[in-house]
């Protein structure tokens, strides 16, 4: 049965003096009576308040009552009945308990509300939002990931620069490189012209800034066995660049602050350019995404009279060789998919690579640092 009454030590508040009590638990209230039966007090259990005191004893008082009256439990049976009837008092932890369990469940269902946003909210405003992002905000931006970049990166050549094309001798492959960007360039006729570079990194990559920057890996370079292969894959990246999805990327993947950052036109300091930066060497497009972008790179090299086929060749040729996939194709299409794809849109082409042989010879020595 419960217990409805107990034992305690009571202090009217007026006086040192202890009583010896009967404590009664009554339905709604907590009632104090001396040894000979009389009513010392009557608390309502929703007006006890737990009082600081030792692990062995209960102390508790009435809150706001004009006198310092306290009750003593020490029987630990009696004191949990006690806490089991006043909500205030928490003698057993319950309340503790219940208020982890509620910031638990919030913690949770916090979690789950910003999943939501991240997985659905975030990227469709993304994508209203990146036509909106005018041309010059555009390349501000492409300025600051660009210089948070070279931060990230050093040469994987100690004592040679970043930026291959520089030294003397590798300035023919330069030229060469600017030739070949120079006639699909024309050919896109984009209303800021891309920029191209190559960087001394191994990776088989290549990343497409905001604002036109493209950058070729070295790796990438010592991969390609032809122009049109090359001039493929930067045909494929300039279609990125038209399409804007590397705004888009980034404006997806660096969050809300940053979305924020982008209308306010201040998003170069703090983390935030460095999320940005990581979103443009970690993007995973959709397969929508990169299929546009295919044909678009297809399209412009049979505009410009190259291998619209080499595209496909260069990407078949890099899965063969590696047994996971370079950066270059994480998150892309199935390759088998793209370059059925390719093939079926790439028209012939004028039998005359995009360069010539010395040409193509220099720019494979871009990177030859010395």
């Amino acid at each position: 049965m419960p217990i409805t009454s107990g034992s305690g030590v009571y202090f009217d508040g007026t006086t040192s003096a202890r009583q010896d009590v009967i404590v009664e638990l009554a339905p709604a209230a907590l009632r104090i009576r001396n040894e000979r039966g009389e009513m010392l007090a009557e608390w309502p259990y929703g007006e006890i308040e737990q009082i600081s005191s030792p692990d062995t004893v209960l102390r508790i008082a009435r809150r706001g009552a004009p006198t310092l009256a306290r009750l003593e439990v020490r029987d630990p049976a009696f004191a949990a009945a006690l806490d089991d009837m006043a909500a205030t008092v928490d003698r057993t932890g319950t309340v503790q308990r219940r208020g982890r369990t509620k910031v638990a469940i919030l913690v949770v269902a916090a979690v789950a509300s910003l999943s939501v946003v991240a997985l659905f909210a975030l990227p469709a405003i993304a994508t209203r939002l990146t036509p909106l992002v005018p041309q010059a905000v555009e390349r501000h931006l492409g300025q600051a990931v660009d210089a948070q970049l070279r931060t990230m990166f050093d040469s994987a050549t100690p004592g040679l620069p970043l930026d291959c094309g520089e030294m003397e001798s590798e300035k023919p492959g330069h030229t060469a490189l600017q030739t070949l960007i120079g006639r699909l360039a024309a050919a896109a006729d984009l209303s800021t012209p891309p920029r191209t570079g190559v960087l001394r990194r191994n990776e088989i990559n290549a990343i497409a800034l905001p604002g036109g920057q493209i950058y070729l890996f070295d790796g990438l370079i010592a991969k390609a066995e032809a122009p049109d292969e090359l001039a493929g894959v930067i045909a494929h990246e300039i279609g990125h660049v038209a399409r804007r999805d590397n705004v888009k990327a980034v404006l997806e993947t660096a969050g809300l602050s940053f979305l924020f950052g982008v209308l306010l036109g201040d998003f170069v300091g703090g983390g935030s350019v460095v999320m940005a930066a990581r979103s443009v060497l970690q993007s995973s497009y959709s397969r929508e995404t990169e299929a546009a972008a295919d044909a678009y790179g297809v399209a412009l090299m049979n505009k410009v009279g190259g291998d619209g086929n080499a595209l496909g060749r260069i990407l078949s040729r890099i899965a063969d060789v590696h047994g996971s996939a370079p950066k270059i194709l994480l998150g892309h299409p199935e390759t088998s998919e793209r370059v059925a794809s390719i093939r079926s849109m790439a028209t012939p082409g004028s039998g005359q690579p995009l360069l010539s042989a010395a040409e193509w010879s220099a720019l494979k020595r871009i990177c030859a640092g010395k």
